[in-house]
């Protein structure tokens, strides 16, 4: 899950459904089952989710609902209101911060209540998000134990449980038995095999591109019903041909393999364009030092591309921080060389034309240096760069 990550058994009586869940042939392509989305992505609206629906063939949307014991996710209210009102299957996750068993216990109670509070339904799927650098220090046993711990503690606030990890630490660093877990892995070339079959779901792709929508996101094939179970939803894609050509062009996505996977001296200043997360190491699970807002200068010494990511590091008072700044293709995606930029919230009445009028820029141009097009919609709570 992004990232950083990255999060139900009756289906609502739709024969189209049911068909659309069986297991893929082999050489077969990778589906968008299932979205997970967090504050990372931006407030996502009913139309962006109807999108989705309509033209990939979404099913299923898992919000974060927060993050150890303090934090919770100021988007999930809305993201689940507006999954919802576009009439998709709706579920949660944690990002799991524990090291002890009290811990997870404390950290489940502090997700059903924020779960409750953000409108999350009972019977929804609310999801232990196990990835991060204090469960990679524990044991197997220990892992186990506390991932216990929470499940059944969230089971009390009337949400059935899962937990989703890499492929890498699943049956590693703890347990994932058959017929559970969602399980994240990403091949280098996505069709011809259908991975996790055997868990509730596979985590294919987190740079997955959607038409209205800004950004990659992390999608999922569901290899069986629980995302989907004891809920209401009124999923059935209304653009069946769109979604058979989205989804192939969506697997024809491969991750190219780097020549090296060497660091390489990179002295550069850089001004963000998005607020970023500064990590303790070049892993997107790994603690997260600070959040650099946009417009913030950023030196660097070295980069590296490793795990689908290009990495800078930077030098500071104590050891250095990592960040993303974008795919393996090397493309600076969330940075910007050069001078500081200016950014304007976009506010209710809002439009490209009106925006760009009032600083004296084309549509087009405003648009452009925002990664996005004249048609894309722009909602209240936007920042866009003007300068």
């Amino acid at each position: 899950m992004k990232t950083t990550k990255h999060t139900a058994l009756t289906l609502a009586g739709s024969a189209f459904l049911l068909a659309s869940l069986c297991l893929p042939a082999t050489g077969q392509a990778a589906r968008m089952d299932m979205v997970d989305v967090s504050n990372n992505n931006g407030y996502m609206s009913t139309a962006e989710y109807t999108s989705m629906r309509n033209e990939y063939g979404v099913k299923a949307v898992t919000v974060k609902i927060s993050e150890g014991q303090t934090y919770r996710d100021p988007d999930a209210a809305s993201n689940i209101a507006n999954v919802q009102a576009a009439g998709m299957y709706i579920n949660g996750y944690h990002f799991a911060r524990y090291t002890t068993k009290a811990q997870a216990i404390a950290e489940a109670d502090f997700a059903g209540r924020t779960a409750k509070a953000a409108g999350l339904p009972v019977g929804a799927v609310l999801a232990t998000d196990v990835e991060s650098q204090e469960a990679n220090n524990q044991s197997k046993a220990t892992n186990d134990r506390n991932n216990a711990a929470f499940m059944k503690e969230i089971q009390k606030f009337g949400y059935r449980t899962d937990i989703y990890t890499s492929g890498s630490w699943a049956n590693s660093k703890m347990t994932v038995k058959s017929k559970t877990g969602w399980i994240a892995s990403y091949p280098y070339v996505v069709t011809g095999k259908n991975w996790y079959s055997t868990n509730h779901a596979w985590q294919w792709s987190s740079t997955a591109k959607f038409r209205i929508s800004y950004g990659g996101f992390d999608v999922s094939q569901l290899n069986s019903n629980y995302y989907t179970a004891g809920q209401k939803s009124t999923v059935k894609p209304t653009n069946k041909g769109a979604v058979k050509a989205n989804n192939k062009k969506a697997n024809k996505h491969t991750y190219k393999k780097s020549a090296s996977s060497k660091w390489v001296k990179e002295k550069k200043t850089y001004t963000l364009k998005t607020a970023v997360k500064l990590h303790t190491s070049t892993s997107t699970s790994s603690n997260v030092i600070t959040i650099l807002p946009a417009g913030a200068t950023v030196k660097t010494d070295q980069a590296i591309i490793k795990s689908g990511y290009r990495w800078v590091r930077q030098p500071r008072s104590y050891g250095y921080g990592y960040l993303v700044t974008g795919p393996t293709s090397n493309t600076l995606k969330y940075v910007k060389s050069g001078a500081t930029h200016t950014y304007y919230t976009v506010k209710s009445g809002d439009s490209w034309w009106t925006i760009a009028q009032r600083n004296g820029l084309s549509m087009t141009t405003l648009a452009s240096q925002n990664e996005k097009s004249i048609y894309t919609t722009i909602y209240p709570g936007q920042r866009l760069e003007v300068r």
